[in-house]
């Protein structure tokens, strides 16, 4: 049975690094609860697809507003655990982050995603989302 839940309780939160650190390897273990728990103090939440009990895919994301796109949501982390990849998963859970974002009356959904991740973008494109910018960074 699936089951989208949000995960707020440390043992919660602990039981998503798995799967998180298949998109954010850099993380440590020992350093995940008290960086998660450090974004949700500025609205970050985080989020789990449960397959019997165990975590099959996750996403974190901020509600926010600007100028450009008015209220929107952002999704930050999006991955399924890459044994159950092609499951529907990650379908759910964007379909699940879609709905949030109408139930906070958002008028946009969006994400950025590596330009290496050809899969994910395919995904994306098949769930009915559009590339539509570039992102640039400068390191400091």
């Amino acid at each position: 049975m699936l089951q989208i839940k949000k995960m707020e309780l440390d043992e919660e939160i602990q039981s998503c690094f798995n799967v998180m650190s298949q998109l954010r390897p850099q993380i440590k273990e020992n350093e995940f609860i008290s960086r998660i728990h450090l974004q949700m103090k500025s609205g970050y939440q985080l989020v789990a697809a449960l397959s019997n009990g165990e975590v099959a895919a996750i996403a974190g994301f901020h509600l926010h507003e600007n100028l450009a796109w008015n209220k929107y949501l952002y999704i930050e982390d999006l991955v399924v655990d890459e044994n159950k990849r092609s499951s529907g998963f990650g379908k759910k859970l964007l379909s699940w982050l879609h709905n949030e974002a109408e139930k906070n009356k958002c008028v946009q959904l969006h994400l950025d995603s590596g330009i290496q991740r050809k899969n994910a973008h395919r995904f994306y494109e098949r769930e009915g989302m559009t590339f539509t910018s570039h992102h640039y960074v400068s390191q400091l």
